[in-house]
């Protein structure tokens, strides 16, 4: 099986559904000539020109306005946002009309849009360019909003969401642009809505998405090798809406204990939001409480040694499972 980048797989899948599908197009700042901020757009512009792939002004709100426009007359526009923060100049645009027109017009007319574009932190971006957003994003009913941590499953859920009918917010990690893994050749494409089980294990569920899958997974290596070895089952959520309950409860059940683990702040955030799911489905099966590692509540810093201490990491999760399992 083939092994790409986290950008070549992207890159991959916006070239195979414009190769597919003449609707399907590429806008936003720096896209085309420069290939991109983070060089996932690279290479377009020469195999499609610039009708397809759009440099635009630096005017979120507008580009993404006209996008807008284009799904609802039958294009399927792909819109970059050079770091998600910059998004915050096109959320009216993004929540009161890609994320109402199904819900306006009755269901006559429907906004099937992608906005994609790295979110989060870990590569010294400073405090505005280094929010997590997919806590807010994902309050909106009318959005759907992912976070896939392989290149197996950025290509995958890029093709899913070029052919869904409603508005995507695609969210990448500047971290993970340049990993690696396999990535199937020909067509498929990873379903919204449906967990990943990136881990068996026996002891404690660790839930996450988006980059700090990876941390989880080094974490539940350290568990296994410590001197009464602890079986972390990890849990890649990659959907954050439509959300994989069933995934999720089934895995707590089995091991009776939970630590949901975020980027974002704690309060008012997915964990919170995972962390009453399972209070309210599996109380029951529950050993100990469900504990949430959050980054600190605090603009993130841009010194280096500050930015690592702002976010969790492998021992504050290690932590969280010795509460978890009282020792």
């Amino acid at each position: 099986m083939p092994v790409m980048t986290y950008r070549e797989a992207l890159r991959s899948a916006m070239a195979d559904e414009m190769e597919r599908d003449d609707s399907v197009v590429v806008l936003g700042e720096d896209i085309g000539v420069y290939g991109g901020t983070h060089l996932v757009t690279d290479t377009l512009l020469d195999r499609f020109g610039p009708k397809r792939v759009i440099d635009t002004p630096i005017a979120e709100g507008g580009f993404t306005g006209a996008a807008i426009g284009m799904a609802m007359m039958g294009m399927r526009p792909i819109v970059e946002m050079m770091t998600w923060n910059f998004s915050f100049q096109a959320v009216d645009q993004i929540l009161q009309n890609a994320a109402k027109v199904r819900y306006f017009s009755g269901g006559q007319a429907g906004v099937p849009l992608v906005i994609r574009g790295p979110n989060g932190g870990g590569v010294q971006l400073s405090a505005q360019h280094t929010h997590s957003l997919e806590g807010f994003y994902g309050h909106f009913p009318g959005l759907k909003v992912v976070s896939p941590v392989t290149p197996h499953d950025a290509k995958g859920m890029m093709l899913t969401a070029i052919r869904d009918p409603d508005p995507v917010i695609f969210l990448e990690a500047g971290a993970l642009y340049g990993t690696k893994g396999e990535v199937p050749e020909g067509e498929f494409t990873v379903p919204f809505g449906k967990a990943r089980v990136a881990r068996e294990g026996t002891d404690v569920t660790l839930v996450g998405y988006g980059r700090q899958v990876n941390m989880l997974l080094r974490a539940a290596d350290r568990l296994a090798e410590e001197e009464e070895p602890i079986a972390a089952e990890v849990i890649d959520l990659r959907s954050i809406r439509p959300f994989d309950t069933e995934t999720l409860i089934a895995s707590v059940r089995k091991t009776h204990r939970a630590v949901v683990v975020q980027e974002q702040w704690r309060w008012y955030s997915v964990a919170s939001e995972v962390a009453a799911i399972i209070q309210e489905q599996a109380f029951d099966d529950l050993d100990a409480p469900v504990e949430r590692v959050s980054g600190a509540e605090a603009p993130a810093p841009y010194a280096r040694n500050l930015e690592i201490a702002a976010f969790p990491s492998e021992q504050d999760v290690i932590d969280a499972v010795h509460r978890a399992l009282y020792r």
